[in-house]
């Protein structure tokens, strides 16, 4: 997350992404106290940057390209009040290309995230890399704690890969051939939809995972003030897991946080909005 680190490989999205890491972890004495604790950590911690920044140029596009197409005439004909009974023309504007092609990007670049937060809530959970008990649980073995919720992760990212296939190379040609290429566009958003909604799930989950592992840190350790905001506020609904509990009605409550964006306003109170 280092700025010279990042300089050398200039995407704007990847330096910002690196920028919202540092500057919320300013303050955290856990990430100063673990500072040279490894030699270099693993991908879907050390990567952050690079597939965050890269899924979200993925995003901001397709947000230009939707909001571009809502705001345009996508009829066929299209009428122009010229001449005495006017001018038609047949095009090809109903085409979905643009739309498809950005939402089946958008749903690799979902499931991109959602993978890497698979594998750093695994990392949480497993005893041997977390150095916590095993599932982040005081008893494992008499308790399953966060294992099933990893397994969830597992069969949601599933899903997402299936989804992920690109509806836009495919085309069933129609109307005696008169239609005989098809963008799929239409399906590559209902594809998007889906994704969104897992993905929201799987970083739930992760979410989960983050706040039940701080019960564990080395007593003493402060996590930053922007990430203490955000376990305050998760601690007025969701309970420290002591032995098994029903986790569903939690995990949505973390995506409601979630998809509400209430988190990331919680954070830019306390660092300044992100990028």
């Amino acid at each position: 997350f280092d700025e010279r680190l990042m300089s050398t490989r200039p995407h704007e999205d990847q330096i910002n992404t690196a920028k919202n890491v540092r500057n919320i972890l300013q303050t955290s004495q856990i990430a100063k106290e673990y500072k040279s604790y490894r030699l270099q950590d693993a991908l879907s911690l050390r990567c952050i940057p690079q597939l965050h920044g890269a899924a979200k140029k993925t995003l901001r596009d397709a947000l230009k390209t939707i909001e571009i197409e809502i705001n345009s005439c996508c009829d066929n004909p299209i009428i122009w009040s010229e001449g005495e009974d006017g001018e038609v023309i047949s095009g090809g504007h109903p085409d979905s290309s643009y739309v498809g092609l950005e939402m089946d990007s958008a749903c690799i670049a979902a499931t991109m995230l959602g993978k890497m937060s698979e594998r750093r809530n695994n990392r949480l959970i497993d005893g041997s890399l977390s150095e916590y008990p095993w599932f982040l649980i005081k008893k494992p073995g008499l308790n399953s704690g966060l294992m099933v919720p990893q397994y969830t992760q597992a069969g949601l990212l599933n899903d997402m890969k299936i989804l992920s296939h690109p509806a836009t190379v495919d085309a069933i040609p129609t109307c005696c051939n008169q239609e005989d290429y098809v963008a799929m566009g239409y399906n590559a958003s209902k594809k998007a939809r889906q994704i969104a909604d897992k993905l929201e799930y799987i970083l739930s989950i992760e979410l989960l995972s983050v706040y039940q592992a701080h019960q564990y840190v080395k007593e003493g350790l402060m996590p930053a003030e922007a990430t203490k905001v955000v376990l305050d506020e998760i601690a007025k609904k969701v309970p420290v897991m002591e032995e098994d509990m029903y986790l569903y009605p939690h995990i949505n409550t973390l995506k409601d946080l979630i998809h509400s964006e209430y988190i990331v306003r919680l954070v830019e109170k306390v660092i300044g909005g992100l990028e």
